[in-house]
């Protein structure tokens, strides 16, 4: 199988980012399902390690870096077992238990809590498992690496984005609203947040007169639609997650303001993609991040640090942007995904 950045080059490593609207994801306190292999080395070659990935909810983004650490897999010779918590700590406890077990090499995991996913890690870790975190992190200074999105560029890259088309479509004035998602993920929404300001802030003519949280879709409809009837001067809106600006787009289109509300966002799927390529004009620009690279690069650092090579601890990747200025990028990005799925 060819490596999916030769099929698509500049789009293989995107995809979405915390993919919060429509995630298919297992209900905490839910029966844990074993994990089951997914085999990765040529067959009738013996594996020089076996590993274990798990992911935090089955969403596109998710199952994008399962792509990565397939293709890494293979690359490396590693018989990789892959899971997911579906979100619920008993059951990331309950499979992390299951690869000690199985004496598995590694673990390369997106914990569920910074402080409840220490516990069963280190019982790994003091097994003689390596331990490499992606997407969140633990407390814990045991785990060999952690790679992740770095949150601020995220926002910064659409900021820039937002900051150009207030200068060229509105005359260098915006009264902007916020939708984030601080009381879910305080650090990964406030570093998007201050991303996002700290660039149309720039601008002397700019004022945010509404910050709210929504980080589901259906929820963040209703939080814009009262924003907009508080503040009916709101002419460009900013959503930290993909829930908040698919949110925001829906809003703005039920409200009949396309054309007088500019919406710009965060992630990307083919849902955003969609929206960018829509004749009504509501969303500009999103900043997506890279699961691809984060599986590929998460497994690669699993298998260097088991043959003692030198890793990097903290392992940040930007984000690319997709903007409405150009389609065939857009396209592109739906090209990828489709082929995907055959």
């Amino acid at each position: 199988m060819p490596h999916l950045l030769t099929r698509v080059p500049l789009l293989g490593l995107l995809l979405a980012g915390i993919a919060l609207a429509g995630c298919s994801m297992d209900k905490p306190g839910s029966t844990p399902t074993p994990p089951t292999p997914t085999p990765t080395a040529s067959p009738g070659a013996k594996s020089k390690y076996k590993m274990a990935g798990i992911g935090f909810q089955n969403d596109q983004f998710f199952k994008i870096i399962e792509f990565g650490m397939k293709d890494a897999a293979k690359k490396n010779e590693v018989d990789l077992l892959q899971g997911n918590s579906g979100g619920a700590l008993d059951k990331e406890i309950s499979m992390i238990d299951t690869y000690i077990g199985q004496k598995v090499d590694a673990i390369v995991i997106a914990p569920y809590n910074q402080k409840a996913s220490v516990a069963a890690l280190k019982r790994a870790n003091d097994s003689g498992i390596k331990i490499v975190t992606y997407d969140s992190f633990i407390e814990a200074d045991f785990p060999v690496s952690n790679i992740k999105s770095d949150q601020v560029a995220l926002g910064k890259a659409t900021g820039e984005e937002a900051v150009k088309y207030i200068q060229e479509k509105m005359g260098g004035k915006a009264k902007v609203a916020i939708i984030s998602y601080l009381a879910l993920l305080p650090e990964p929404a406030g570093q998007r947040t201050k991303g996002f300001e700290d660039e149309i802030k720039k601008l002397p003519g700019v004022e945010i007169v509404a910050r709210q949280d929504a980080w589901m879709a259906e929820k963040a409809v209703g939080v814009v639609e009262g924003i907009l009837t508080a503040h009916p001067d709101v002419n460009l809106i900013w959503g930290a997650n993909e829930g908040g600006t698919v949110g925001a787009v829906t809003a703005v289109r039920n409200a009949g303001k396309a054309g007088k509300i500019a919406v710009f966002g965060t992630d990307i799927s083919d849902q955003m993609a969609g929206f960018l390529l829509a004749d009504d004009n509501i969303l500009q620009a999103v900043t997506g991040q890279k699961p691809f690279e984060i599986g590929s690069q998460a497994l690669e650092t699993a298998v260097k640090a088991l043959k003692n090579e030198p890793v990097e601890k903290q392992v940040r990747l930007p984000g690319v942007l997709f903007t409405r200025r150009q389609p065939d990028e857009v396209k592109k990005y739906q090209a990828y995904l489709k082929s995907l799925t055959q």
